[in-house]
């Protein structure tokens, strides 16, 4: 008799189905998307007949597929809305949560999430500590890191925290604007003074804008460099008429209505997949996993 697939398994087959390809659910699952291919593979093995219908382009459950994920999918539900309530009952939420996270998700992204982990769950304290290096959480001590498009290990599960997609802006003083003139044209950058920011101890960070359709990187000229860890630092230098900055919209709303910065090239603007908590997939401490309950409501 073969041995029927694992829950595991079969909620990788339902992301699969849900995301529109296995590529993308590696993504949102933080695996590797031989991961996910072979999974589904085995799962069609262990129950003798195909699922997905795959192509270079496209993927498309087979009619089997298709009656099995409408089977499995809500007893799938139900077992993980038993498993959170299970875990949010059987113990109050007390202890140490440590997060790593960059500097960038620290004036507006994780500050409400904060205050809604704090209401729900008091006991806990929380630590954070900032560091817009990649590091290995498990040795430096942490529950979770939060990070950009970085690299996972293998043993790490990552999900969206905050805003999906952001928005790269760019952004100037009217007094600097009125002495040195608007850029018209990505190509106008490379006569402009820049603000820009660094990585510790790497280059600085790029801009990249949208051109006619394509991507480019422009290299302006570099009049102030800012460790990336100084985030307001640059902004108050932008508005001191220092140069023109790049960075986050979100960081910069309030500085466009009010009219101390002004928006450059708007239609240039590129967007970045926003950042996604990530943990070990082994067991997680309960403050860990009321933390992980509040970042997917």
């Amino acid at each position: 008799m073969k041995n029927n697939p694992s829950p595991d398994q079969l909620s990788i087959f339902l992301m699969v189905l849900r995301e529109g390809g296995f590529r993308a659910a590696a993504r949102r699952l933080g695996v590797a998307p031989s991961k996910v291919s072979t999974t589904v593979s085995r799962i069609e093995a262990q129950m003798g007949v195909p699922l997905i219908l795959r192509t270079t382009r496209s993927i498309r459950a087979t009619n089997q597929g298709s009656a099995l994920a409408d089977r499995i999918a809500p007893l799938l539900s139900e077992i993980e809305a038993a498993c959170v309530e299970t875990a949010q009952t059987s113990e109050r939420v007390r202890g140490k949560l440590k997060l790593n996270v960059p500097g960038a998700v620290m004036p507006d992204i994780l500050p409400p999430i904060l205050g809604a982990y704090r209401s729900a769950y008091p006991e806990v304290e929380v630590e954070i500590v900032v560091d817009n290096d990649f590091v290995d959480i498990i040795a430096a001590g942490c529950d979770a890191g939060i990070r950009y498009g970085s690299r996972l290990e293998k043993d790490m599960i990552s999900i969206p925290i905050g805003p999906r997609v952001q928005k790269i802006a760019l952004a100037a003083s009217p007094a600097y604007l009125q002495e040195r003139g608007h850029p018209r044209k990505p190509a106008d950058l490379t006569r402009h003074d820049a603000i820009r920011y660094r990585l510790s101890e790497g280059p600085c960070l790029p801009w990249i804008l949208n051109d006619g359709g394509k991507r480019v990187t422009v290299e302006p000229v570099t009049r102030l460099t800012i460790s990336v860890n100084a985030l307001n630092t640059g902004l108050s230098c932008a508005r001191a008429g220092l140069g023109i900055i790049g960075t986050f919209h979100n960081w910069l709303e309030d500085d466009f209505q009010t009219g101390k910065l002004v928006p450059i090239l708007q239609d240039c603007w590129p967007t970045q997949e926003g950042p996604r908590l990530y943990y070990p997939s082994r067991f997680a401490s309960a403050p860990l996993r009321a933390f992980i309950a509040i970042c997917s409501r």
